[in-house]
């Protein structure tokens, strides 16, 4: 009996030892840290900052009246419409400030993409707002 238990006694300390052999040093993970860098703002397109953070006071200083104001809850969107494109501002408020847009959306008037910043650009040359 004193055999047996010192066998399982064995047995229980080299289990550890055992497995801990089974870890691989060569795992091809490198130890060197990444040095990728990480964004830490993000950043507005250039010509999107004309509209993005804007109330629709200044959306209809810069693109003229609206071609459609859509109010729903707290939200409301102002769409602008050129020859080249159509732009869709989403304005929200922030705390208990004005509305502010907070997304654009554009697209060609047959509905395929068009770049935002390139459809602000094309609207702020629109005559009178159309």
């Amino acid at each position: 009996m004193m055999r047996r238990l010192a066998s399982g006694t064995m047995m229980a300390t080299m289990l550890p030892l055992a497995l801990a052999g089974c870890a691989t040093s060569g795992s091809g993970i490198s130890a060197r840290p990444d040095t990728t860098p990480v964004p830490t703002t993000i950043r507005i397109v250039a010509g999107l900052d004309r509209v993005v953070g804007r109330d629709a006071a200044a959306l209809i200083s810069l693109f003229g009246q609206p071609d459609a104001d859509v109010r729903e809850g707290n939200g409301r969107k102002l769409q602008f419409t050129g020859a080249a494109c159509v732009l869709d501002a989403y304005l929200y408020p922030k705390g208990a400030g004005m509305p502010v847009v907070t997304y654009i959306d554009s697209r060609q008037p047959d509905g395929s993409p068009i770049d935002r910043a390139s459809c602000v650009a094309a609207l702020t040359r629109r005559d009178g707002g159309k």
